[in-house]
């Protein structure tokens, strides 16, 4: 190489690296500048105040409408505090998983969560759950924001025009139903009816559980929100047997993908026992205000909410 294209050649590799040193010094610019944007004049005990009063009307606002915490949680939380994306979800399987928990051991209990028929759900759903975060934590912020936008726009939508099936009709179990003895009998309290229960459509039921569980763990939201109308509308559960299970489902497939956060230093106790301790109480507000509450106005409510931070989501993930 001639003496000229030794010097062209370095000072092409010098205005590389000086744009390459550039960038980075001005991607720490504003990463440090962020912090300054979002309070930090104000007091550090603030935000998990703000937190706490927020999600103890969440919690309320769950029970009332009949959703689980993390499917609040995560899309309001993300879109309107100053937290990153990654220690929001990490937090709202927690709060998924606490609820699921705290009801689990009662549901077994009262005969209403089938072993039978979670234990192979919740073992795809639970392994798809971890490759569900293992892509949430590599996809880039902008993306996963978008994605979580349109997922709860389309979780409005799903809720708006759901269907529910109290006893649905299954003329016959089929096959793989059979060979894994999914069935039982359950004693209907406000009736003193005893059910027979079987399901059908059982593999179909198993792939959307592939879905289910992978966006579980993408988005960190719970997967009542899909649980339920699989199982129901699909495989034909009754639907208490339906609910009973999702929940009790939710606390093996939310730790399945809760570890892969913890793991990733995701889950931070500055956004965590605020919220769990916010939306646990305003649980037991919401169980108090069930009886003279009117379920389709707060259903109406949840659902503006949910909209609305879908919406946050998007723009937030477009930059708007």
């Amino acid at each position: 190489m001639s003496r000229r294209g030794k010097i062209l050649w370095m000072g092409v590799v010098s205005a590389v690296l000086l744009l390459v040193a550039a960038h980075v010094g001005m991607a720490s610019e504003t990463a440090e500048a962020q912090p300054v944007k979002m309070g930090a004049n104000w007091p550090w005990w603030l935000w998990p105040t703000v937190l706490f009063v927020v999600t103890f009307v969440m919690g309320v606002a769950a029970v009332l409408g009949g959703v689980g915490g993390g499917v609040l949680f995560v899309p309001i939380i993300s879109g309107f505090f100053p937290f990153h994306l990654d220690f929001v979800r990490g937090a709202g399987l927690l709060v998924a998983l606490a609820g699921a928990l705290a009801a689990g051991p009662g549901l077994l209990k009262m005969n209403l969560a089938s072993l039978r028929l979670a234990i192979p759900v919740a073992l795809i759903a639970s392994a798809f759950s971890i490759v569900g975060a293992m892509i949430g934590l590599a996809l880039p912020t902008n993306i996963v924001q978008i994605a979580l936008g349109a997922t709860i726009i389309g979780i409005c939508i799903l809720m708006f025009t759901a269907k529910k099936s109290e006893f649905p009709e299954v003329p016959q179990a089929d096959r793989l139903s059979s060979a894994l003895r999914i069935c039982g009998i359950y004693r209907e309290a406000s009736t003193g009816q005893v059910v027979d229960w079987k399901i059908h459509r059982t593999p179909q039921g198993l792939l959307l559980f592939i879905i289910i569980g992978t966006m579980a763990g993408m988005f960190g939201l719970g997967a009542g929100w899909a649980n339920v109308p699989v199982l129901n509308l699909l495989m034909g559960a009754p639907l208490k047997i339906s609910v009973a299970t999702s929940k009790f489902l939710l606390s093996i497939t939310d730790t399945s993908a809760a570890w892969i956060y913890l793991n990733q230093g995701c889950v931070i106790p500055m956004i965590v026992v605020p919220s769990l301790v916010g939306i646990m109480l305003g649980s037991f507000v919401g169980v108090r205000l069930l009886r003279v509450a009117k379920p389709a106005l707060v259903r109406w409510i949840v659902i503006i909410m949910l909209g609305f931070a879908g919406l946050r989501a998007l723009a937030k993930g477009l930059g708007y």
